[in-house]
């Protein structure tokens, strides 16, 4: 029971939510206890939202994984656990989530709650129905993102950069494309749509999606370095040294996605990829040195 629960919760994705971090660390408050304290609430606010979403949409698509050749072995879809089991543990997470918010302070609770909460209306109704458009799937994912790193500035009231928004978008909408060409490749082969809105895609298509998305992240990112204000901010002429982890990442990432064709799990890719860890984490490293120590 409590293995079947973890699946359908799926605390792997947590890591997505890592993302309301990112304020932190660019505002320079990585050390601060305080700032600390108020991210991880939001943290785990934020992944117990994202859980209970997680359980919603494998309730709502039962009979569509039921047919997948991987999705078939979801606790739901399997019948390991039930569909009431599985509205119970949505909102048990959901209310868990709530309650964790409690503890912020109450000046950035209400922000910080209320992107939450729109977070979760919107996922909602992804999994109900606008997942079935294609485009429009794949930039309610991005946005996703970008509400989470809006929720880490509230909650540590650090204001967002309009670079940092941008980047976070393009980069997240380049990885949906890119598992959306794995849905791709596997209607190809099978003759049937993992989703309705597959039909919408084809490789012609999914490939220069990736290509414009990872090309206009890259612009951007070096638009980013090399603005006046950035330079300023953090006392360094040299971030744009850092072009070269980002467009690294980016190469591997298609890569992964073209010649290996396994970029249906963006999270799995992250975790196991020993390459993209070594890449992520040396421009970690460099920006933490850049921004914290030189």
């Amino acid at each position: 029971m409590i293995k079947n629960i973890l699946r359908l919760t799926r605390p792997k994705q947590w890591i997505k939510n890592f993302f309301v971090f990112i304020p932190m660390f660019f505002g320079g408050e990585l050390f601060d206890l305080h700032s600390i304290w108020l991210a991880t609430i939001t943290f785990v606010a934020f992944s117990l939202t994202a859980s209970s979403i997680y359980c919603y949409n494998d309730i709502v698509d039962v009979d569509a994984d039921r047919c997948h050749p991987v999705k078939c072995l979801r606790p739901i879809a399997s019948g390991a656990l039930s569909i009431r089991m599985g509205y119970i543990l949505m909102t048990v997470c959901f209310l868990l989530s709530m309650a964790v918010l409690m503890a912020l302070p109450p000046e950035v609770m209400s922000p910080v709650m209320a992107v939450i909460v729109f977070y979760y209306i919107l996922n909602l109704s992804y999994c109900s129905k606008l997942k079935q458009f294609a485009i429009l799937d794949v930039c309610i994912v991005a946005f996703g993102f970008v509400l989470r790193i809006l929720a880490g500035g509230f909650a540590c009231e650090l204001a967002l950069s309009s670079w940092i928004v941008i980047m976070t978008f393009l980069l997240t909408l380049f990885m949906s494309f890119a598992k959306r060409r794995d849905d791709v490749l596997r209607m190809n082969e099978t003759g049937e749509a993992p989703r309705k809105n597959t039909v919408r895609y084809n490789l012609t298509f999914i490939n220069q999606a990736i290509t414009i998305t990872a090309s206009v992240t890259l612009v951007c990112y070096i638009m980013y370095c090399v603005s006046p204000e950035v330079v300023e901010r953090f006392q360094t002429p040299y971030l744009y040294l850092t072009f070269v982890f980002v467009l690294l990442g980016l190469l591997r990432y298609i890569q992964i996605a073209v010649v290996d064709k396994k970029s249906g799990d963006p999270t799995k890719v992250i975790l196991k990829d020993h390459f993209s860890q070594v890449i992520v984490i040396a421009w970690i490293l460099t920006f933490l040195l850049m921004i914290y120590v030189i």
